[in-house]
């Protein structure tokens, strides 16, 4: 009968099952981040998707430049949509000219510029 301690001087067995745990550790591992990049993908395209649509009426957005700024104006209900600093940008470039004025006088928030 067989001892089942070690000896000095005695080979080790080798036990095939001994490294099972970290492989199967590192290979759920591997599909957890893959799972997780695949939903991060997933998420990114869906609020690409919504941002792509109007709020108003649920039409998709196409842009356009206009001033040198790009704008989405919906193609259903033809509203126009700006990005933060576009409007101040427009006024700014038009500030002078017809336009300008016209777009100072509706959009000012001094009383001043609305009676002119």
């Amino acid at each position: 009968m067989k001892s089942a301690t070690r000896r000095p001087g005695d080979e080790p067995q080798f036990d095939e099952h001994a490294n099972e745990d970290s492989y199967f550790t590192a290979k759920e591992h591997e599909l957890v981040e893959d799972m997780k990049f695949e939903f991060h993908k997933a998420e990114a395209d869906r609020r690409e998707t919504q941002m792509a649509t109007c709020p108003k009426c649920s039409g998709q957005f196409a842009k356009y430049r206009f001033m040198g700024f790009d704008l989405e104006r919906c193609e259903n209900c033809e509203g126009i949509w700006l990005n933060k600093g576009e409007l101040a940008g427009i006024l700014r470039q038009q500030r002078s000219r017809p336009l300008g004025v016209f777009l100072d006088r509706c959009f000012s928030k001094s009383e001043r510029a609305k009676k002119i």
